[in-house]
């Protein structure tokens, strides 16, 4: 019996040894570029993770129908993917912009630089300077316009909302103390503030002696990628003395 369970032993040591490995190379290509603001030229601010803009890879050079591969763009609009495997892929932004119809085919060695040109279905911008009330509260004026002149893309807007944080500058819907933010909601007609100076006061009384960061979305009542996404302005840091 002893034999028996010494000679299985042997075989079962046998063929874990000759048992394949993985011998591939790590990923370590680059695939790096901006999604750009056609009508400004500049980065398209979103937020961070997978409700802002992400990057859809399609990778053809392992198969004519690959499953997708996501990564998602800072908030300023720039992305860098520094483990990508080399190959031949298709790429394609998701974002809170008019669909971009036509993949971008790229081979990818190295690093790699792609950038889009996209139409936002809004643009958000400051008026003025943030504004520190006598009980810490914020006030900040802000302008909402249609980023696009698409019919598909003239929905009415869902909501416009001032998000702030004290934690961290990457604020956003992703990111936010509920404490304070400022909502004007769907019910009361967003839509007709367009193209006007819009007043956004934080609710709620602040802690002092605090360091916050805002931002203020909007968005329009339509779906991309599974989810109503937000176009913002940039994020503005501010002292609470």
């Amino acid at each position: 019996m002893k034999k028996i369970v010494y000679l299985l032993s042997g075989i079962l040591l046998l063929a874990a040894s000759c048992a394949p490995l993985d011998n591939y190379d790590e990923p370590e290509e680059t695939l790096r570029g901006t999604i750009i603001d056609k009508g400004t030229g500049k980065g398209v601010q979103t937020e961070v993770g997978d409700g802002g803009i992400r990057l859809k890879l399609m990778e053809y050079s392992w198969s004519d129908n690959p499953e997708a591969y996501y990564f998602t763009c800072m908030q300023d609009g720039t992305f860098n993917n520094t483990r990508i495997f080399k190959g031949n892929y298709g790429v394609t932004p998701l974002g809170a912009f008019v669909p971009v119809e036509d993949e971008k085919i790229i081979d990818i060695k190295g690093v790699a630089e792609l950038n889009f040109e996209v139409e936002p279905f809004l643009r958000v911008e400051w008026v003025g300077s943030p504004v520190v009330n006598s009980n810490g509260s914020i006030t900040v004026k802000v302008k909402v316009t249609r980023g696009t002149t698409n019919p598909a893309y003239q929905q009415d807007l869902n909501d416009i909302t001032l998000f702030i944080n004290s934690s961290s500058p990457y604020v956003g819907d992703n990111n936010y103390d509920n404490r304070y933010i400022t909502r004007i909601e769907k019910d009361d007609n967003p839509t007709a503030l367009l193209d006007q100076e819009i007043t956004l006061t934080t609710s709620g009384e602040f802690s002092k002696d605090r360091t916050y960061y805002i931002r203020v979305g909007a968005r329009i009542d339509v779906t991309i990628d599974g989810r109503i996404r937000y176009n913002y302005n940039e994020p503005l840091t501010v002292e609470i003395n």
